[in-house]
């Protein structure tokens, strides 16, 4: 549904196989028969790209957390069911890892019935844990925050530990900054000598509100706009014939490019603003998209990692105190960089909740020995 739940999947994957472990991502779309992964993806790419107002309206129905009973999404969800369950088996899985809020519904419904013999360990991504990313069949919810992982034991009644943001180690370079960034620094420098370079980030779909007024502020008060267009093709063309903008395509190489930029104007909570929070990179975020995204941003800044400009006066504000050296940066930088040093590694929790289940399998079995050579 988007690269951010394919970056994490496949930097978890890294881990384990880092460690000597197999792993593989699966794509739960795709274990949709008839197609219905295929217009599942078009419909919410559609919808935010053009009607973003539909998306807020699915959002409030579907996913907004808060009492009441709504529509849920295990109905689709276990369309899947019999592919990953044959899945599971074939690959000899000892724990399925959800990335995303559609297999957290599968996995629960599974586990729920017995018909899933391994746990389901939930990695939710959001800042904001909506409703579907919530079923009380998984055995365990890892989250980005304590607040999260609350939330995700009150609704459930299951196990929920704060693992902050996976992101790829790149991200974590020191005070030179990772590979490529002095490149990056060059294109800048020619491109806006002497204004901050501040990133925009409209995700892998180019997807953003009001993308070319913010551009034309930026320009227009001494920034240098550095806009990631991801897959839209049109925007990056729209952009490129505006002065002293630089409207990028698809960027594989965001770890430098975060290192060489002064701030990160940000519109979703995913997961390039925490790969920008890991880089040391102050995020401001500004008008963002509806639904899960504004409630990310907000809650974001609730939690002090981040800035929230509600009008243009509040963006200029955020963005001369966090681009110019002093406690202002400092300190959003290193509100940025506690959510990863003050949590645990998502990957050893996982294998913890695997290994925590077969514990008692070998337990039976040291016992049912014990019982053998007592008979002898």
């Amino acid at each position: 549904m988007g690269a951010g739940h394919d970056t994490v999947a496949a930097e978890l994957v890294r881990r384990a196989r880092e460690r000597g472990d197999t792993a593989q991502t699966v794509d739960v779309l795709a274990l949709l028969p008839y197609g219905l992964g295929t217009v599942l993806r078009c419909f919410y790419r559609g919808s935010v790209r053009h009607f973003p107002w539909a998306y807020a309206a699915v959002y409030r129905l579907f996913l907004r957390p808060g009492p009441g009973r709504r529509p849920s999404g295990t109905p689709l969800a276990r369309l899947a069911g019999g592919r990953l369950r044959e899945l599971a088996r074939r690959t000899g899985a000892d724990v399925v890892v959800p990335v995303f809020h559609l297999g957290a519904q599968l996995t629960g419904h599974l586990r729920d019935r017995g018909l899933l013999p391994v746990p389901a360990a939930v990695l939710v991504i959001d800042f904001e844990v909506h409703r579907q990313w919530l079923h009380p069949g998984n055995d365990h919810y890892l989250c980005l925050t304590e607040d999260a992982a609350r939330e995700a034991r009150g609704s459930t009644g299951r196990p929920a530990r704060r693992c902050g943001p996976v992101v790829a180690p790149e991200f974590f370079a020191g005070t030179t900054g990772a590979p490529g960034t002095a490149e990056w620094r060059d294109v800048f420098g020619r491109l806006g000598p002497g204004r901050p370079a501040v990133v925009l980030s409209a995700g892998a779909w180019g997807v953003g509100s009001h993308l070319d007024t913010t551009v034309r502020l930026l320009t227009d008060h001494g920034f240098l706009p550095v806009v990631l267009c991801g897959g839209n093709r049109r925007l990056r063309r729209t952009l490129s014939g505006a002065p002293g903008v630089l409207a990028l395509g698809w960027v594989t190489d965001m770890p430098g490019l975060l290192h060489a930029a002064r701030a990160l104007i940000d519109n979703a909570a995913g997961q390039t603003a925490v790969q920008a929070l890991a880089a040391g990179l102050p995020v401001v975020g500004h008008r963002p998209l509806p639904g899960h995204g504004a409630d990310g941003v907000r809650r974001m800044a609730a939690l002090g990692v981040s800035e929230f400009a509600e009008d243009d006066t509040e963006l200029l504000g955020a963005l001369r105190r966090l681009t110019a050296p002093g406690p202002a940066r400092e300190q959003r930088i290193a509100a940025g960089h506690a959510l990863f040093t003050e949590n645990g590694d998502a990957l050893t929790l996982v294998t913890g909740v695997a290994d925590g289940s077969r514990a008692p399998v070998r337990h039976r079995e040291r016992a049912n020995d014990r019982d053998a050579h007592t008979n002898r």
